[in-house]
Formats: structure tokens, C-alpha cells, sequence
């Protein structure tokens, strides 16, 4: 068990170090970069992962699971859709500038046109995300707590959109828009679009409302 265990810390050590490598050289990173990254030599590197690809590859997949399978389990802990909503939100946003997840998934994204995998895996991450705010949506407004404004797809599609394009600003270095400015701004398209204030009990158990 203990070997297992080993050969787990070794596998997230080096995807920390693939995610670092990339973001640093950018998604045509070759593997001796990636060893360095690591610590490693190269042969090292490709006793666990037969080639720089199949690398980056588990590196998204260690981001998908922060953005959707991680965000899943919450939420399914979460009971009143108004407080699922705000959770699914604030859960889907960079911590700051410096989210090696997200910086990742930038560098991916402008990778698509010449590997094409990436802007597959990242356009199925997308497609999750939206469904997953469509059951939100769909259950509040079937309980009568939203008023939906469009459909769940419009509004699932421009939250997530919206995630993307906040998360690329901070990416950015906007000097005005951090992790709560853009919560905030999502919260206020979600509330238009739901006819929900969206200030929940826990908010106001801590006597600071989201709005």
C-alpha cells in the first residue's frame, strides 16, 4: 500500500510540474522542461507517462475535476437551489491570478487550433459545466425559488462563459477585477436571469448577504 501511495505523490508531483512547465513555455512544452520542472531526468519522467501529451492530458484532467467533478459533490450536499446556485459560482471562478488550473487551461485553449484534443476535452468541460448549472436551474424554477428569465440552456451558457472570460481577466492581470468582483458580476447576471436576489441563509448567517 505504501508503494501505491509513493507511486500516487510521484504521479501529482510531476502533473504539478507538467502544469508549471506549460504555463511557463507554453503548451508545446518538450519534455526535458518538463523533467527540469520536475526535477527528473527525461527517462524518469517516462517511466510513468509514455510521452509529453499523455501528460498534459492528465494535467486537464486533474483541472476538470476541480471544475466539475469537485463542484458536483459540493453541490449535491447543498439542498436550496438558490445556495447551490451562489456555491456552483463562487467554486467556479480562479482563486487569483496565480491558479496554476486556470493558467492551464488558457495555455490549452490557444493550443486548440494545432492539437486539436485540447479544444476538444476543454469544449466537453464547457458543455458539462453548462448542464450542470442547467439541473440548478431547472429544480429551482420547478420548486418555484427562480423565475427563469430564458432557458436554462441560454443562462447555464452565459454563466459558464462568463466564468471563462473573468477567470481570463484575472488570468490578465485586470487591476480591478478579483476572485469576489467576479463572483459578484456573475451574481448579478444570475439574478436578472433568475428573478432571484440570491442573498442565501448562509450569507446571512454570517451577517454579510451577497448582495
Amino acid at each position: 500500500m505504501a508503494k501505491t501511495q509513493g507511486q500516487k505523490d510521484r504521479r501529482a508531483a510531476l502533473i504539478s510540474a507538467t502544469q508549471k512547465a506549460v504555463i511557463a513555455h507554453g503548451a508545446d512544452v518538450k519534455l526535458t522542461e518538463i523533467a527540469k520542472q520536475a526535477g527528473l531526468t527525461s527517462g524518469a519522467v517516462l517511466y510513468h507517462y509514455p510521452d509529453v501529451q499523455s501528460l498534459i492530458l492528465e494535467a486537464n484532467r486533474a483541472g476538470t475535476e476541480r471544475f466539475y467533478d469537485e463542484r458536483m459533490q459540493m453541490i449535491a450536499k447543498i439542498e436550496d437551489p438558490a445556495e447551490k446556485l451562489v456555491s456552483t459560482i463562487r467554486s467556479g471562478l480562479p482563486t487569483d491570478a496565480d491558479d496554476d488550473a486556470v493558467r492551464l487551461f488558457c495555455e490549452l485553449g490557444g493550443a486548440a487550433r494545432r492539437h486539436p484534443i485540447y479544444g476538444t476535452l476543454l469544449t466537453s468541460l464547457y458543455d458539462r459545466q453548462v448542464a450542470m448549472y442547467q439541473v440548478i436551474l431547472e429544480t429551482g424554477a420547478a420548486r418555484g425559488t427562480f423565475d427563469l428569465r430564458q432557458e436554462s440552456l441560454t443562462i447555464g451558457r452565459n454563466l459558464v462563459a462568463l466564468e471563462d472570460a473573468y477567470g481570463y481577466r484575472m488570468m490578465a492581470g485586470h487591476p480591478t477585477i478579483n476572485h469576489e468582483v467576479a463572483c459578484e458580476l456573475l451574481l448579478d447576471y444570475a439574478r436578472l436571469a433568475t428573478g432571484h436576489p440570491l442573498i442565501t441563509k448562509a450569507a446571512l448567517d454570517e451577517g454579510t448577504p451577497d448582495r
